[in-house]
């Protein structure tokens, strides 16, 4: 069960390692992009290149999508990347329900782990399987594996190395639960639940990627490459919306004014902050494609 292309490696690993595949329930094809023209998810193009049986339930609680099911005799269900599933979904196979996260768990239950991890200048996050149940991301910890935060990591190159990492730890899961070698952990007795405050990865909207200027350069930096590529942290230039896809760090003692612009109109164009300036290297103006500042300084001016 999965949609993005967060979940085709996971169903690629499974498929080539020779495990039977008796359906693939992906999200319904949805009009998108400039044309909406109808598109099919990552999922289910991967599935009918590999000839395998898909199903697009519209509600999850359908009678005839829970026939469906049932009919399939999966002895486990695999959750990449999907949506919230019911008690009579998650409860059906014999073996249970597995779920992939994007986390160290019970670190970072939400949707937008990867994004979180980087706006919060960690420098260590990791991929969880675990067993589905009622509470979003809180069911019995099967396997973990940790991944490093590179200063300079992005929530694209982040997710790239998440989604292979994951992958590989969903294969290993599936075949010790199949020995019966897997032991459950409950997240209500790891340490983190005792001696540390749990971060939440609560959905991000486009409303929530605005640049505040007064907070310090580590701050806004981390900000940034926690929404890059997408949904991208923005500010206005001159009125017109800006997308910061990459930047950089200046840190020194300022006088300006925080969010105040500075340019030589060739080679730079940095805001102030708190305690320093970020410098704008590849960015989206309104209206305009994405570009490195160079370019886009070529044919614009203060």
């Amino acid at each position: 069960m999965g949609t993005p292309e967060f979940a085709v490696p996971s169903l690629d690993k499974l498929y080539r390692a020779g495990l039977k595949i008796v359906g693939v329930i992906t999200a319904p094809d949805k009009p998108a992009g400039r044309g909406m023209k109808i598109t099919e998810s990552a999922v289910k193009k991967y599935a009918i290149e590999k000839n395998l049986k898909i199903l697009q339930p519209e509600k999850l609680k359908d009678s005839g999508f829970i026939e469906q099911l049932k009919a399939l005799k999966a002895d486990v269900q695999v959750v990449v990347a999907f949506r919230m599933l019911p008690e009579v979904v998650w409860n059906m196979p014999p073996l249970g329900t597995i779920n992939l996260h994007a986390s160290l768990l019970p670190q970072y239950r939400g949707a937008a782990p990867i994004n979180w991890a980087i706006i919060n200048g960690e420098k260590e996050t990791g991929v969880t399987t675990f067993k589905l149940q009622q509470e979003i991301d809180t069911g019995n910890i099967l396997l973990q594996r940790k991944i490093g935060i590179n200063d300079d990591e992005t929530a694209g190159s982040l997710h790239d190395k998440m989604m292979e990492a994951g992958a590989d730890l969903l294969l290993t899961t599936i075949n010790q639960l199949a020995e019966g070698s897997l032991t459950q952990i409950p997240q209500s007795s790891t340490a983190d639940l005792h001696h540390s405050t749990l971060k939440s990865a609560p959905k991000i909207f486009s409303e929530d990627c605005e640049i505040n200027w007064n907070k310090k350069v580590d701050e806004t930096y981390n900000f940034i490459r926690g929404l890059s590529p997408y949904p991208a942290a923005f500010t206005y230039l001159k009125g017109k919306k800006l997308k910061i896809f990459s930047a950089q760090k200046e840190l020194k003692e300022i006088t300006s004014k925080p969010g105040e612009v500075f340019t030589d109109n060739k080679t730079f164009l940095k805001f102030a902050s708190a305690d320093g300036f970020i410098q704008l290297k590849e960015i989206q103006l309104e209206g305009k494609k994405r570009m490195k500042i160079e370019e886009f300084l070529r044919g614009w001016r203060e």
